[in-house]
């Protein structure tokens, strides 16, 4: 089963589940997990092939939204879900897939459809580090400095550098096998009726105008709301904000 991390709330309102993204881990969202925790139990897992979380040869939507499941079973009962990116998707299939399972959803910047954006080329700058030559997260944040374009990715990269190990907590070759999958969402007629808030970086261009019939297609009861000034990391550019909005949708 994947790895959970638990933050104890009041006992009453419905546990939140929350997926992280592609090279994240459930660790990345420490801060709001606790924050939200005030109000209810929240539970933040590593993916699979990611951080202390199994790795498997496949890395499909489907297989994810199974892991989630079973993780929301083994808890006692249906949740809120909450996922971003990659485990936005993950959340979304298994909303579809499981519907008793889900009580709202949370879908941070990403969208029911395939993107062109292709993120091999991180796996690439990863699997380029001299772990051999690092002793303390910066040594690899310096090497992966040269060799991303965005300067907050490599301190971001190296939360999931296990230092004592010497290295990654990424199924790497993995996640490069299956980046189709990553990038794409399978084909489905299921539906999801519930409360369903896609929540959107306005400076982001991950969900489109042109994407909402197919996401009305599979969850009619959308609402769509925009984090001003905020990117696709809109939970980490403007953690406040996305706390609020957050916790207002799970308020009803």
């Amino acid at each position: 089963m994947l790895n959970i991390i638990r933050h104890d709330g009041p006992d009453g309102p419905t546990p939140l589940l929350i997926a992280h993204g592609l090279y994240g881990s459930g660790r990345n969202w420490g801060v709001i997990a606790k924050r939200l925790s005030s109000d209810r139990t929240v539970i933040a897992v590593d993916m699979r092939n990611h951080g202390l979380s199994p790795w498997m040869d496949s890395h499909s939507y489907t297989d994810m939204a199974e892991d989630l499941a079973q993780v929301i079973r083994a808890q006692g009962g249906p949740m809120a879900a909450l996922g971003h990116s990659m485990g936005g998707k993950a959340a979304m299939m298994l909303a579809l897939l499981h519907p008793d399972l889900v009580e709202r959803l949370i879908v941070g910047d990403v969208a029911p459809v395939a993107y062109e954006h292709d993120q091999s080329r991180y796996i690439a700058a990863m699997r380029a580090v001299d772990l051999s030559r690092v002793e303390k997260r910066s040594d690899a944040e310096a090497q992966l400095a040269a060799l991303v374009d965005d300067p907050t990715l490599p301190a971001f990269f190296t939360q999931s550098l296990d230092l004592k190990e010497r290295r990654w907590r990424l199924n790497l070759d993995t996640l490069a096998d299956q980046m189709p999958h990553i990038l794409g969402f399978p084909q489905v007629e299921a539906q999801f009726d519930k409360p369903t808030l896609f929540l959107t970086g306005a400076n982001s261009h991950y969900v489109q105008p042109e994407h909402r019939a197919r996401i009305k297609a599979l969850f009619p009861a959308a609402r769509f709301a925009k984090i001003r000034d905020a990117g696709h990391w809109l939970h980490a550019e403007k953690p406040r904000e996305f706390e609020a909005a957050v916790r207002a949708w799970l308020a009803g």
